[in-house]
């Protein structure tokens, strides 16, 4: 009988570990916010951009022109050391931002390009003085969030990166302030689980992502560190509960990325897809599409995914990708 105990107990580990794992990568399934605004829909990563071009990314103009394309936008939203809510996407200014004329720096960053950059982080500087850099090559200024709120004024829906360096979730009540008053459809997402579980405390009634991709295939040193497995994983799913998961598309084979799209039926968001045959392969795997570099071909393709996109919303599955 000890012998049998034994075994039935060695049995029962792996049981025990797959339901702790299946807890551990559960998003929200119940009181869920509705996902038909944002489901079958294309959205311009940080906005219709080109960066050799007047109307570069994270820039006004590049908004505007995604907006009259008919485009939903994706953007990144952080804190400036005076508290304002400015779209940028790198915490770091000097790969997109560069000096006016007149306010040069001794001490400029030498990009790779031969480019100057500028020194320091968005958050070193007050918005006032942010305004003494131009985007790129272009006139463009670093935007305001809420300029860009007004400009969009519902026509399309948003996807809001929240940016958080670290355990700093300063940027999430003041975005949140601006977002309670916008009329438009707008849903949050952020790589820090900690802006998902501000939101999950704070408006939960708003749609969150969690944003994720194979962290150690990144050929950023910082992100090879075997601890990057959890959040590749999923494994704080129990704690932020996302609505939604973006992830990389080029890691689309991730095994807890299908396990909670199937099994849990969690809206999947695709990034960042660069070219036409990319996107197509997508469509079958993903119901979100953020995408930037080209200009999607979606005339003969829009009917064949509302369709798919309105049977995800009404069944709430779909057919999947086999595990």
């Amino acid at each position: 009988m000890g012998s049998k105990k034994i075994l039935l107990t060695l049995a029962s580990i792996p049981a025990a570990l797959g339901g702790l794992y299946l807890a551990a990568v559960m998003p929200r399934v119940i009181k869920k916010p509705s996902k038909k605004p944002f489901v079958g829909k294309l959205y311009a990563h940080r906005g219709l951009h080109d960066n050799n071009s007047n109307a570069p990314e994270n820039s006004m103009a590049a908004f505007k022109k995604a907006v009259e394309a008919g485009y939903g936008i994706e953007c990144d939203v952080q804190l400036t050391r005076d508290g304002i809510p400015v779209i940028f996407h790198d915490f770091t200014l000097a790969r997109v931002a560069r000096y006016d004329k007149g306010f040069e720096s001794h001490y400029p960053v030498h990009n790779i390009d031969g480019s100057l950059g500028v020194r320091g982080k968005v958050g070193d500087y007050s918005y006032e003085e942010l305004q003494h850099f131009h985007l790129l090559d272009s006139d463009e200024k670093i935007p305001r969030f809420e300029d860009f709120l007004k400009m969009v004024d519902g026509k399309v829906p948003l996807i809001i990166e929240l940016k958080i360096e670290a355990f700093d979730t300063g940027v999430c009540p003041v975005a949140d302030g601006l977002l309670r008053s916008y009329k438009g459809d707008y849903c949050i997402e952020s790589f820090n689980p900690l802006g998902l579980i501000w939101y999950r405390k704070h408006h939960p009634e708003v749609m969150r992502g969690q944003l994720a991709e194979e962290f150690l295939k990144d050929e950023k040193d910082e992100f090879h560190s075997k601890i990057w497995k959890v959040p590749s994983n999923l494994l704080l799913n129990f704690i932020t509960r996302p609505d939604f998961v973006a992830y990389n598309y080029k890691h689309e084979r991730n095994m807890s990325r299908r396990i909670v799209h199937k099994l849990y039926h969690n809206t999947a968001a695709a990034w960042t897809i660069k070219d036409q045959d990319a996107l197509d392969n997508a469509r079958d795997k993903f119901e979100i599409f953020i995408f930037d570099s080209f200009i999607p071909d979606m005339k003969e393709k829009a009917e064949n995914m509302k369709e798919k996109a309105d049977q995800f919303i009404e069944e709430g599955t779909r057919e999947y990708t086999q595990l």
